[in-house]
Protein backbone atom coordinates (compact mmCIF):
# COMPACT_ATOMS: atom_id res chain seq x y z
CA UNK A 1 0.00 0.00 0.00
CA UNK A 2 2.83 2.44 0.66
CA UNK A 3 4.50 2.69 -2.60
CA UNK A 4 0.83 3.58 -4.13
CA UNK A 5 0.43 6.84 -2.04
CA UNK A 6 3.91 8.44 -4.41
CA UNK A 7 2.42 6.93 -7.09
CA UNK A 8 -1.04 8.40 -6.62
CA UNK A 9 0.75 11.69 -5.00
CA UNK A 10 2.56 11.60 -8.54
CA UNK A 11 -0.83 11.45 -11.16
CA UNK A 12 -2.46 14.39 -8.82
CA UNK A 13 0.44 16.76 -9.05
CA UNK A 14 0.63 15.46 -13.31
CA UNK A 15 -3.36 16.77 -13.21
CA UNK A 16 -2.79 20.03 -11.32
CA UNK A 17 0.29 20.89 -13.59
CA UNK A 18 -1.00 21.80 -17.02
CA UNK A 19 2.85 22.27 -18.54
CA UNK A 20 4.17 18.89 -20.48
CA UNK A 21 1.38 16.62 -20.01
CA UNK A 22 1.95 12.59 -21.15
CA UNK A 23 -1.17 11.06 -22.98
CA UNK A 24 -0.24 6.85 -23.04
CA UNK A 25 -2.99 4.87 -25.01
CA UNK A 26 -3.15 2.02 -22.37
CA UNK A 27 -4.74 -0.07 -24.89
CA UNK A 28 -1.38 0.02 -26.91
CA UNK A 29 1.15 -1.07 -24.32
CA UNK A 30 2.43 -4.39 -24.99
CA UNK A 31 3.69 -6.59 -22.67
CA UNK A 32 7.38 -6.08 -23.71
CA UNK A 33 6.51 -2.34 -23.22
CA UNK A 34 5.12 -3.07 -19.86
CA UNK A 35 8.22 -4.96 -18.55
CA UNK A 36 10.64 -2.63 -19.88
CA UNK A 37 9.09 0.15 -17.55
CA UNK A 38 10.43 1.11 -14.38
CA UNK A 39 8.61 -0.33 -11.36
CA UNK A 40 6.52 3.09 -10.74
CA UNK A 41 5.51 2.80 -14.13
CA UNK A 42 4.10 -0.47 -14.67
CA UNK A 43 2.79 0.40 -10.84
CA UNK A 44 0.77 2.75 -11.79
CA UNK A 45 -0.54 1.22 -15.46
CA UNK A 46 -1.34 -2.16 -13.21
CA UNK A 47 -3.67 -0.16 -11.21
CA UNK A 48 -4.96 1.95 -13.87
CA UNK A 49 -6.49 -1.39 -15.04
CA UNK A 50 -7.46 -2.74 -11.79
CA UNK A 51 -9.97 0.73 -11.73
CA UNK A 52 -10.98 0.24 -14.99
CA UNK A 53 -11.46 -3.74 -14.97
CA UNK A 54 -13.42 -2.89 -11.48
CA UNK A 55 -15.41 -0.07 -13.01
CA UNK A 56 -16.54 -2.57 -16.12
CA UNK A 57 -18.07 -5.10 -13.59
CA UNK A 58 -19.62 -2.33 -11.39
CA UNK A 59 -17.13 -2.58 -8.56
CA UNK A 60 -16.37 -0.18 -6.59
CA UNK A 61 -13.61 -1.61 -4.12
CA UNK A 62 -10.37 -2.01 -4.22
CA UNK A 63 -9.13 -5.13 -2.97
CA UNK A 64 -5.00 -5.29 -2.62
CA UNK A 65 -5.00 -8.85 -2.03
CA UNK A 66 -6.25 -9.05 -5.97
CA UNK A 67 -4.52 -6.24 -7.05
CA UNK A 68 -1.06 -7.72 -6.20
CA UNK A 69 -2.03 -11.01 -7.57
CA UNK A 70 -2.99 -10.10 -10.45
CA UNK A 71 -0.05 -7.87 -10.76
CA UNK A 72 2.40 -11.08 -10.79
CA UNK A 73 -0.48 -13.20 -12.76
CA UNK A 74 -0.22 -10.72 -15.51
CA UNK A 75 3.68 -9.95 -15.16
CA UNK A 76 4.28 -13.89 -15.69
CA UNK A 77 2.20 -14.13 -18.29
CA UNK A 78 3.90 -10.96 -20.19
CA UNK A 79 6.89 -12.74 -19.85
CA UNK A 80 5.65 -15.59 -22.20
CA UNK A 81 3.51 -13.53 -24.43
CA UNK A 82 5.64 -10.03 -25.15
CA UNK A 83 3.64 -9.39 -28.27
CA UNK A 84 0.57 -9.16 -26.78
CA UNK A 85 -0.98 -6.29 -25.79
CA UNK A 86 -1.27 -5.92 -21.61
CA UNK A 87 -4.95 -5.13 -22.15
CA UNK A 88 -5.10 -8.54 -23.75
CA UNK A 89 -3.36 -10.38 -20.90
CA UNK A 90 -5.41 -8.40 -18.45
CA UNK A 91 -8.25 -9.97 -20.37
CA UNK A 92 -7.43 -13.32 -20.03
CA UNK A 93 -6.36 -13.35 -16.52
CA UNK A 94 -7.44 -10.73 -14.51
CA UNK A 95 -10.02 -11.97 -11.40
Amino acid sequence: MKSTIPVAAAVMLALASPAKAQVIDLSLITCKDLLAADAERQTLIGSWMAGYFSASKNLNVVDFRYLERNQKVIGAYCKSHKSDTVMNAMQKNWR
